[in-house]
């Protein structure tokens, strides 16, 4: 079973579980309400066992959500894929996608990513956050299920304060400066990077304009674990397991790492980039 495969199919066993607390009900009393065995409920809500299409509509009929049904069969359809189109991902909303990367980032010990357009969402403000996702659904003509997002987004920072966890990441110097939302929010968000030097889990690096590159990448990327690696481009996901694949992600991240600077020379581009910021 693949890596991928098990972690959509726990962050779908997570959502099942939240629709049937929301009743109020054990795992037990739900069970006699679907006429089902304790077991399967405990099974498909720990993502131990796979549900099917039919599963899952009387699932959300017996939580009283029968809205959750497409929300559940996106997730479905999504297990297997090594890659996924963003329409087909977020067609009913990006909540679902922002729950699978909390579950990715819980069960990842060393996290390293490059972002040269925006502010990765491990580290967003939930006003950047919010804009950000809003341009998505834009884009891509999608259910605008923002406020979720925005809520699964930030529990997905809350990894960021666990002992034994290490984010590694690298961003362009350009993306301090991409105005994805307003300035006074744009100037929330480059404060909280700031926040972030330091950190005993977290290693910022910024990549000067200007600085010599051995490499460019054409893209943003996250490396979990040196196992996996995660793409995102304008209309797909893509992910890659094979050692060959991951190894040269790596190679990549490693020579950014070089051209970057990290503490008090990181910490001067993000203030330059805040100064530039005019505010009424």
């Amino acid at each position: 079973m693949s890596t991928d495969f098990q972690t959509a199919r726990i962050a779908l066993g997570a959502r099942l579980r939240e629709l049937r607390t929301e009743t109020g009900l054990s795992g037990k009393e739900f069970a006699n309400r679907l006429g089902w065995q304790a077991s399967k409920v405990s099974r498909l809500e720990n993502g131990r066992q796979t549900a099917t299409v039919e599963d899952l509509e009387t699932w959300a009929r017996a939580a009283g959500s029968p809205e959750a049904t497409p929300d559940l069969t996106t997730r479905l359809r999504s297990l297997e894929r090594g890659h996924s189109s963003w329409r087909r991902q977020l067609a009913a909303g990006h909540r679902a996608v922002q729950d699978l990367k909390v579950i990715e980032h819980q069960r990842t010990t060393t996290t390293r990513g490059y972002e040269a357009t925006v502010v990765p969402g491990l580290f967003q403000t939930p006003d950047y956050a919010r804009h950000v996702l809003l341009h998505s659904a834009s884009l891509h003509g999608t259910k605008r299920d923002t406020d979720e997002a925005v809520r699964s987004r930030m529990r997905r920072q809350e990894v960021l304060y666990e002992p034994g966890k290490r984010f590694r990441v690298l961003l362009w110097e350009g993306a301090l400066h991409v105005l994805v939302c307003p300035r006074e929010v744009m100037a929330a968000q480059l404060d909280r990077l700031a926040g972030l030097i330091g950190r005993d889990t977290v290693t910022l690096g910024i990549v000067p304009l200007g600085a010599p590159m051995s490499v460019t990448a054409k893209h943003g990327f996250w490396v979990f674990d040196e196992k996996r690696v995660t793409v995102e481009t304008i209309s797909t996901e893509l992910r890659f397991t094979s050692a060959e694949d991951v190894a040269s992600y790596v190679r990549v991240w490693d020579r950014l790492d070089q051209s970057a600077v990290y503490g008090p020379p990181a910490h001067r581009l993000i203030a330059r980039a805040r100064a530039s910021l005019t505010i009424a």
